[in-house]
């Protein structure tokens, strides 16, 4: 693979390359394999963006990449921070459009929840996000520089580190997958991140052709939007269970788990009032997964403008809880971080320049 093309077009940003492609960047050069890890550590354990700061780099080098190549996250052009500490930054890519990136810190960890896309194609009834549409995937460079710049804007020092990531913002992970893989491997290389696999936790709707292929790449922590369990319902708050239904899911979840009986896969259910929040799904949640290692974590829905969907009663969340542990299972209600600076569950909108593709992106997602 030559990058003489996109040097003639532009200069290379090497956010975009994990460590096996920072390799071919360098023997492009004709330099050394190692130089990959070099500059890999400079630019994700130091946060570093100019290469004539890199000193274990010669001179020639040095002046050879600031020609060729940059490092180059996305432009933070709001910042919002939460009574609760929560912080949340609107962020400009190259081509106009603009995402959003929250950082939630807590007593013992702090995470920082991650985008994908431009918007999302999967329609989910009670998400903020699927209002916006969808315009396009992000890059590898777009993703991690998301962890890179949000590190850098909270500081350095063990508490301020960012331990935990979660690909559960804006967007289909899964639907992106090639950009996402290489922006996970990043995160877990130990010459940039050092992230555990327990640690980095992708959220998918169910794109289950891609579940399995996230298996074989990189199996992190799998988070399922899950939400309803009968095909009828889900069919509506998450359409592309009309692709991909329950039972298909369900045995996607098992083949997840085959290497590792340790590990559990989470289960997220948002309580909408009247819709998914009765003892009759508390119950119909306890058959589906009790063969299942899982978690479930219960979502307080997040309003938005226009939705018809109230978020449960805080005596039916707990209510649906009780239930569920009381059958063997772990169950969390997840705390409202950020809803007053709509840095909630399903709440990140960011801005799409171009909604009428969302159509075609699902019909590509439903082919999937």
């Amino acid at each position: 693979m030559s990058f003489a093309p996109a040097f003639a077009e532009g200069k290379v940003n090497l956010l975009d390359f994990d460590r096996q492609g920072l390799q071919r960047f360098f023997a492009d050069l004709d330099e050394k394999p190692f130089r990959a890890g070099q500059v890999l550590q400079w630019m994700h354990q130091r946060g570093l963006g100019a290469f004539e700061e890199m000193s274990n780099l010669s001179k020639p080098l040095r002046t050879r990449l600031g020609l060729i190549s940059e490092i180059r996250p996305p432009e933070v052009v709001l910042e919002q921070a939460s009574t609760d500490g929560t912080r949340k930054w609107l962020l400009q890519l190259d081509d106009g459009n603009r995402i959003e990136t929250v950082f939630i810190p807590e007593e013992n960890r702090n995470t920082l929840c991650v985008s994908s896309q431009v918007g999302c194609a999967l329609n989910c009834s009670f998400c903020s996000t699927a209002r916006q549409g969808f315009n396009r995937n992000l890059t590898t460079a777009e993703i991690v520089g998301q962890l890179w710049l949000a590190q850098r804007l909270v500081g350095e020092g063990e508490n301020n580190r960012i331990g935990n990531v979660v690909l559960m913002g804006m967007g289909e992970p899964l639907l992106n997958f090639d950009h996402v893989v290489s922006a996970i491997r990043l995160m877990l290389d130990d010459f940039a991140y050092g992230l555990s696999k327990r640690r980095v936790t992708l959220s998918t709707s169910g794109v289950v052709p891609a579940m399995d292929r996230l298996r074989e790449a990189c199996d992190v922590s799998l988070a399922v939007s899950l939400h309803a369990t009968d095909d009828a319902l889900r069919d509506v708050l998450v359409p592309i269970n009309r692709k991909y239904p329950i039972a298909e899911l369900m045995a996607a979840c098992k083949r997840y788990l085959d290497r590792e009986g340790r590990r559990k896969i989470t289960f997220e259910y948002v309580m909408l009032d009247g819709v998914n929040d009765t003892s009759a799904h508390a119950r119909a949640l306890q058959r589906l997964l009790r063969d299942v290692p899982a978690k479930v974590n219960l979502i307080p829905f997040n309003p938005f403008p226009g939705t018809s969907y109230r978020c449960s009663t805080p005596d039916a969340i707990e209510h649906f809880q009780t239930l569920l542990i009381n059958a063997g299972l772990i169950t969390m209600i997840r705390k409202r971080r950020g809803d007053d600076i709509n840095a909630a569950c399903g709440q990140l909108v960011g801005k799409v320049a171009d909604r009428s593709r969302r159509t075609m992106r699902l019909q590509v997602a439903e082919s999937a």
